[in-house]
């Protein structure tokens, strides 16, 4: 097609065809402006499947999604901030008391949950597509940040076992600012520590996060999988098809 496009271009005037040209090189060599882009982590840039998690720790107890979900929720009280495990993510909290927490309010083994505990760092394998994106990212001059719930020795495995960490120009864990998502606070200091430029866009897997992020200015984008995020990017002129 592009052939066609210059055979077609040689039946006009010279003026004409210089312009044309003109035109089509601007549009192939345009770039964005390099603008600031915050990511989540858990969910976005590593696996988070608790479902999953769960039904492969315990396959007699939990035999369906239907009974993970039950675990779930009953687990992770849908990580709201007044929830047992924002407290683990605020750093508040150690494993061993946070099991027995859980298992008094919802009559679970404390030893399932401590496995539990234990078996989140491995699961959080990066998801190489979303890898993919943030080194295009980085190659386009945009500057790279996270803003992530997570207890502080998840967050340290993550950093210890993952170079790409070094993408990144900075980042909030929770537990090492006690504030959490989707709570103003954690966003305030984040624009507070961080060099922004006008209106960053913030990519989270959790629609309230998004919200959150809006009502403090930040533009959002509401992680689906890798090739959706990749999609949005180029469409907001972040990346080239």
């Amino acid at each position: 097609m592009v052939g066609a496009e210059f055979a077609g271009a040689r039946c006009v005037g010279g003026g004409g065809l210089k312009n044309e040209m003109s035109e089509m090189i601007d549009r192939s060599e345009k770039v964005a402006v390099p603008q600031d882009v915050i990511f989540d982590l858990g969910g976005v840039v590593f696996r988070w499947q608790p479902l999953a998690l769960l039904q492969q720790l315990f396959p007699q107890q939990v035999q369906s999604e239907a009974v993970a979900r039950e675990w779930a929720s009953q687990i992770f009280q849908t990580f709201h901030p007044e929830a047992d495990w924002a407290l683990f993510d605020l750093g508040l909290i150690e494993p061993e008391p946070l099991a027995e927490r859980i298992a008094l309010r919802t009559g679970l083994a404390q030893a399932d949950l401590l496995r539990l505990m234990e078996g989140i760092p491995p699961h959080l394998q990066p998801l190489q597509g979303t890898v993919d994106v943030m080194h295009d990212l980085k190659a386009k001059g945009h500057r790279l940040y996270f803003l992530s719930n997570m207890p502080a020795g998840y967050a340290d495995h993550l950093v210890q076992a993952n170079p790409f960490f070094s993408q990144f120009e900075e980042g909030i864990f929770s537990a090492h600012v006690q504030q959490i998502k989707p709570l103003p606070e954690i966003f305030a200091t984040a624009q507070a520590r961080w060099p922004l430029r006008g209106k960053p866009v913030f990519i989270d897997d959790v629609k309230h996060n998004i919200d959150a992020a809006g009502r403090h200015g930040w533009r959002g984008i509401l992680f689906e999988s890798p090739e959706q995020l990749r999609a949005d990017l180029v469409a907001q002129n972040y990346l080239r098809a």
